[in-house]
């Protein structure tokens, strides 16, 4: 997608949460696990740190201008309150190290802790390295927006435009009106929330009976006492010059997008990531997002089933594939859409499980994420282009046994900036060696499958 940037602005007063979006919120307090957007630069000449810093002050506002406040009611909608300006200080490392530990520390970044309702929601961090070039990191909650409104708000600080969504204070709200109010749509929003529960009765009778005419579960693995402690997934980066990737896609009779659907297909073929029938499970994000939108998360995901076999020689069929599942997902009213209106009415404790059914989709899914044609001034967060940009999306807190009971993950962001496709790729296998340097090796195979060269980081 490109972003253009809007001239300063003065969003709506209301500051009610989306549902989907109290559903992010409800899902990570569940689970504890926290979804980010991670985006990284790589300067090789000097930064104009002044620059940097007006950056850094202008993306305090629009979707990263806010927090989550919390409504009175155990199953009241929460709200969006203002936090205009910068989350914190610019975190800058206090001693150089070594460009071979550049992803490390993108890695250390994404575990600095961050809150949509306490704050700070998104983080900034520079670090030098030893030979010369310098390192520039950002991290944001899901909660406060997705991958294509950070980028947005991207755009905008770096095109100096600041919007304020003319949110209120925190604690602006008294109780007692907070108790009224909430209570009061409650009452109004009682006919979605009586269609939303049929629909899941419905559901759940069709999982029973779905779960009871599907093959036995497999006996789960005894793991050791080391698979209770926090594991940081394997992430890694190509960067592909955008004509040779344009070229290479037209040659197998495919698009950019489906490349990456087949780069994606054939890296989960390498990891025993497929289906029983042998397919791979695509998840595309399709953007919903409009110019005037507040949403933290507007998005859809589509679903599409990919051979991973031909698509080193022949991309038509993975095309044909994506484009009927992004058509399908705009077209039509999907389960989720019903079930949100009980989000709210959600124990805690039963957040967790509903949180699975909500989100989940098919047993070894496939995240893949394309971007498309980034704005350019992404890439000069100081005003001058970074030579390299980093994309990906990180789940973090998981233990590797919660990563082993969930079958594992295979995620792939794609960006093109700066004459480069940029690819994240996070990769963890059960029972498999997770490291950088062998996923590293397996990205070096598959771009040679798709006579394709790059660099690797």
């Amino acid at each position: 997608m490109t972003f253009s940037v809007p001239a300063r602005s003065v969003g709506p007063q209301d500051n009610q949460l989306e549902l989907i979006d109290q559903a992010t919120l409800l899902s990570m307090r569940a689970t504890g696990r926290g979804q980010l957007m991670q985006m990284s630069w790589l300067y090789e000449h000097p930064v104009d740190f002044d620059g940097l810093k007006r950056f850094y002050h202008d993306l305090g506002y629009g979707l990263y201008g806010r927090r989550i406040e919390r409504s009175p009611l155990p199953f009241g909608r929460h709200r969006w309150v203002s936090s205009l300006g910068p989350a914190s200080d610019i975190d800058f490392a206090p001693h150089p190290r070594p460009r071979a530990e550049l992803t490390d520390w993108i890695d250390e970044r994404a575990q600095l802790p961050i809150d949509p309702e306490t704050g700070p929601a998104w983080r900034l961090s520079v670090l030098p390295l030893t030979d010369g070039s310098t390192a520039i990191s950002i991290i944001g909650s899901h909660c406060i927006s997705d991958g294509g409104g950070a980028l947005f708000t991207m755009a905008c600080a770096a095109n100096g435009v600041t919007s304020d969504f003319g949110y209120p204070a925190p604690g602006s709200r008294s109780r007692l009106r907070g108790l009224i109010t909430d209570f009061g749509e409650i009452v109004r929003d009682l006919p979605k929330i009586a269609k939303a529960a049929v629909a899941v009765t419905k559901l759940v009778s069709a999982s029973r009976r779905q779960s009871r005419e599907s093959a036995p579960a497999k006996a789960e693995v005894a793991l050791g006492p080391e698979y209770d402690e926090e594991f940081i997934v394997p992430a890694i980066t190509i960067f592909v010059d955008t004509a040779e990737w344009d070229a290479r896609a037209n040659a197998l009779g495919g698009n950019s997008y489906s490349l990456l659907a087949g780069l994606a297909a054939k890296f989960a073929e390498r990891i025993d990531r497929r289906e029983a029938d042998g397919s791979v499970t695509l998840l595309a994000a399709v953007s919903q997002r409009t110019m005037e939108d507040t949403r933290a998360n507007a998005m859809s995901l589509a679903k599409a089933s990919v051979d991973p076999e031909p698509v080193t020689t022949d991309l038509s069929a993975a095309r044909a594939a994506l484009k009927t599942a992004v058509t399908a997902v705009r077209e039509s009213n999907d389960d989720l859409g019903l079930l949100l209106p009980l989000i709210p009415l959600i124990p805690k404790r039963l957040m967790k499980r509903a949180a699975g059914a909500l989100f989940g989709f098919g047993n070894l899914p496939v995240a893949c994420s394309n971007m498309g044609d980034l704005d350019a001034s992404i890439g000069r967060p100081d005003g001058t282009q970074a030579e390299y940009v980093y994309l990906r999306g990180v789940d973090r807190q998981m233990t590797r046994r919660e990563h082993e009971r969930a079958n594992g993950e295979l995620v792939l962001v794609s960006g093109r900036i700066a004459g480069k496709v940029s690819i994240g790729v996070i990769a963890y296998r059960p029972g498999g060696e997770n490291s950088k340097a062998a996923l590293r090796e397996l990205a070096a195979k598959t771009l040679a499958e798709f006579e394709l060269t790059g660099v690797i980081d």
